[in-house]
């Protein structure tokens, strides 16, 4: 396994010389390997259907300027990470797509003990992933993996790719626009707001419970749930549109 700066790389298929020759080419600062990290887990994160994300997009993500944006892009396109069109935008290359799951493993894994074993509120975790993901070292998060009998959702319900990059797919929906009176099952936050977080969890809007939506505002106003047994709640839409839930019965 490659090192740099004193810590594992996350680069898995990337050889120690690949990844020498980058660093010193460049005269990138000791420590930047975390930037290309979040870089690249950026894009992965933000593309949609074209698999194209605006360096907008990026800087607004990544809090830096869009010229860095831009400066990164052309500097992993050299080195094959990340296919960059002026005006188009960003998208990752097969390499580049390996590292952000690795990336993403990383997070998840380690905010899935954070909950599971260290106590840590839903809500606390993300910085806390955020900051670990880059020293820890992969032995470290396979033992993570095994600990934990090797999960494939973190707590936010979001999918953690297994140790080949293979993500698993579910068939989601926004509550936002579930069906009246439809049973379905919360399955997964889309949203890092603390506070928002912090407010399902106070709700009883909870990862793996059952609930139904028995009126809703026609013009993208509250809904109001029923989350079982009994309890009555009414939700705006915009996190209604942030928790995403999977039929818990087949659809006639």
């Amino acid at each position: 396994m490659t090192t740099y700066g004193g810590r594992r790389s996350l680069f898995g298929a990337l050889s120690q010389a690949f990844w020498g020759r980058f660093m010193s080419k460049r005269n990138i600062p000791r420590g930047s390997s975390q930037s290309v990290e979040d870089f690249l887990k950026a894009i992965y994160r933000l593309r949609r259907a074209t698999d194209r994300v605006s360096t907008s997009a990026l800087a607004e993500a990544l809090h830096i300027s869009a010229p860095a944006v831009t400066d990164m892009a052309q500097r992993l396109v050299e080195e094959g990470a990340v296919d960059y069109v002026k005006y188009r935008g960003v998208r990752l290359t097969e390499m580049g797509e390996r590292v952000a799951l690795k990336m993403l493993r990383r997070h998840r894994l380690i905010e899935a003990y954070l909950v599971q074993d260290l106590g840590y509120e839903l809500h606390e975790v993300h910085d806390e992933a955020e900051a670990l993901e880059h020293t820890v070292s992969d032995r470290f998060v396979e033992a993570i993996s095994r600990k934990l009998n090797y999960p494939s959702y973190d707590p936010h319900g979001d999918p953690i790719p297994d140790i080949t990059g293979v993500m698993p797919v579910r068939d989601l929906h926004p509550l936002s626009n579930l069906a009246l009176n439809t049973p379905a099952r919360i399955r997964r936050f889309v949203m890092e707001d603390p506070a928002m977080l912090r407010n399902t969890q106070e709700r009883g809007l909870e990862i793996g419970k059952t609930l139904k939506v028995v009126e809703r505002d026609q013009f993208d106003g509250p809904i109001v749930v029923v989350v079982q047994p009994r309890n009555v709640q009414t939700i705006g839409f915009k996190m209604a549109s942030a928790i995403l839930v999977e039929f818990s019965e087949p659809l006639c």
